[in-house]
């Protein structure tokens, strides 16, 4: 039976209420402090590059405080904003942290943008100073966009982070729990970028009361891989780790041999990705325990099916015990729960990972809703759900249609603020009765779970008047290695007709499919050939109205954001292989 402290696990908050912060929340700097007062010891950021380095919230907070200090010495004042760009790194956490010590606004931009785009951003937000990379440092010192100064995240510079320091100490405005913590530039799939203004109150409230649904300690260890200028990583893992006190591990390359090592050596229990980051992962171990034979892979195969059977119906784990060796192999022995989110994942990866013994959580929400509004419990789990809503938030589905799903909106203290400087946009986004439109169409159970079909904007009519949405297709190619992209949509094979049919837009896996690739004619026949087989498995599962018709094998990738989602909007015709018609 779960304790009172379990089910909140804010309640220690209230200990330091009317002390250490005023109000429902503390700002960020102020659970930072706590947190230090409570972990001093406790590792706060490391990273291995290539060998461990690693300090504790004591020291952290020491030049977090060092560089504040130093920002206000250079003028930057309560309600600033500072942007910060750059890979995941401590020095990348010490610059954001100390933005908001210092009272400002933390710009956080993403580093694979062109140096334009970075200029255009820097101009939209107002940006004061620049915390950069090394790479782009120079480029960036000699502009003018950042007026009080460009400072190095590198240390080859003698702007270097932790260099910095005034050797008087300035009185500082601290923020409220309602001021601006950051403002989010972000395009996602769909072109142009808007600012997303989120509040102290917004990130920590939706820090906390995501805990309900998912129970996390100071001696996790998180793994930052993603992006941390994404809401999901810089909430999920970094805004997280550090309010219980847990370590945070820096992934430097979103490379597989780099990932599992840091895995490993680090001993993380909290691993965060993306729906194709984790499919690599599970098709490797499945990889492997094929090459084991065809009697071995099936006696796993029936284990995984016993194991999933257990934990669904006893709520016990026996996978951690029965694949120990493959799960050590694969460098997740340690991991305690997997989470993924920035897109949908297919139920028959949920449903292996949990069968191995990982306890695998989805959980959704976007960059305006900073970003968690459902996660799936691990003790209460369902795989075809993207979680249960978690407390504080009102969510509704508007226009249902005949199986209850509509488009979702939701109220709640994690919502953003609006988009800065675009009253209009902000407008459009909100009911008339204050909810914030979403944009997904989903459906909701009677716990309260989460079920998404796709997004309203890609909704394809099909002739016989049904709606269909890409992303429920797209999941069932998930487990096909072959298949590295695919992006499904609709298209008008008479254009005097409103009615759409659907077709696959694919890029074969280059490295499954190296020899055919460079083997001239014959060989991209041979890979189309394969991919019209996959597309004809999937259609076979799938409802008549689902069924693809068309298929186009692309000769390049088709451009990605950086949590790997496809930007739809970007994605041409140009460069295909062939175009395919399915009976």
């Amino acid at each position: 039976m779960k304790t009172a402290q379990q089910d909140i696990p804010w309640r220690f908050l209230d200990t330091y209420r009317g002390t250490h912060f005023h109000g429902s929340w503390p700002t960020l700097p102020e659970l930072f402090t706590i947190t230090t007062e409570r972990f001093p010891d406790r590792q706060c950021y490391t990273v291995y590059d290539p060998e461990r380095s690693s300090m504790p919230y004591s020291e952290a907070l020491a030049i977090i405080g060092r560089v504040a200090n130093f920002l206000r010495s250079i003028k930057i004042d309560h309600g600033d904003k500072v942007a910060v760009s750059g890979k995941n790194s401590p020095e990348w956490a010490i610059a954001y942290m100390a933005t908001l010590f210092a009272g400002a606004t933390v710009v956080p931009i993403d580093y694979q943008l062109k140096d334009a785009e970075i200029d255009k951003l820097l101009s939209v937000s107002g940006a004061k100073a620049l915390f950069i990379d090394e790479e782009r440092f120079e480029r960036f010192r000699a502009g003018k966009a950042a007026p009080r100064g460009v400072f190095s995240l590198s240390r080859n510079h003698d702007s270097y982070i932790y260099h910095l320091e005034s050797k008087r100490t300035y009185k500082i405005t601290p923020a409220r729990q309602d001021d601006l913590a950051a403002i989010l530039f972000t395009s996602g799939t769909t072109g142009t970028p808007k600012g997303v203004m989120l509040t102290h109150a917004n990130f920590v409230s939706d820090c906390f009361l995501a805990q309900a649904n998912l129970g996390i300690f100071h001696t996790d260890v998180f793994y930052a891989l993603l992006p941390l200028h994404h809401s999901y990583c810089m909430l999920a893992v970094f805004i997280e780790s550090m309010s219980v006190g847990a370590e945070l591990v820096f992934g430097k390359r979103m490379v597989i041999t780099q990932i599992l090592h840091d895995l490993k050596e680090a001993r993380v229990t909290m691993f965060l990705g993306v729906p194709m980051l984790f499919n690599k992962v599970l098709n490797g171990i499945m990889r492997g325990v094929r090459r084991k034979g065809i009697v071995v892979y099936a006696l796993v195969r029936f284990l995984m099916g016993v194991s999933g059977l257990i934990k669904k119906l006893f709520r016990r784990n026996p996978g951690k015990k029965i694949f120990r060796s493959v799960l050590d192999k694969a460098s997740l022995a340690t991991v305690r729960i997997c989470i993924c989110g920035g897109g949908p994942l297919a139920p028959s990866v949920f449903r292996r990972y949990n069968q191995l013994g990982i306890d695998f959580v989805q959980g959704y929400g976007l960059t305006e809703t900073a970003p968690i509004l459902t996660l799936n419990p691990v003790e209460h789990y369902k795989e075809t759900s993207v979680g249960r809503v978690i407390p504080e938030v009102d969510m509704r589905i508007i226009d249902p249609d005949e199986r209850g799903a509509g488009e979702i909106v939701v109220k709640g203290p994690m919502v953003m603020q609006g988009y800065y400087n675009l009253p209009r946009e902000t407008a459009e986004v909100f009911t008339e009765d204050g909810y914030f439109k979403t944009g997904d169409i989903g459906y909701l159970d009677h716990e309260n779970y989460l079920y998404l079909t796709g997004r309203a904007k890609n909704m394809i009519v099909t002739e016989g008047g049904k709606n269909v949405y890409p992303e429920e297709i797209e999941n069932g190619f998930q487990l096909y290695e072959e298949i590295e992209q695919i992006m499904v949509r609709g298209y008008q094979q008479d254009p005097h007709q409103k009615v759409e049919r659907i077709e696959a837009l694919v890029y074969p896996n280059p490295e499954l499919f190296q020899d055919q690739l460079q083997g001239g004619q014959r060989g991209r026949m041979a890979v189309e050939k394969r991919v019209n087989e996959i597309v004809a498995e999937v259609n076979r599962e799938a409802a008549p109205y689902q069924r693809i018709s068309r298929v186009q094998v692309l000769d390049q990738p088709m451009e990605m954001t950086t949590t790997r989602k496809i930007k739809r909007h970007a994605v041409q015709d140009e460069g295909r292989q062939d175009q395919t018609a399915l009976s």
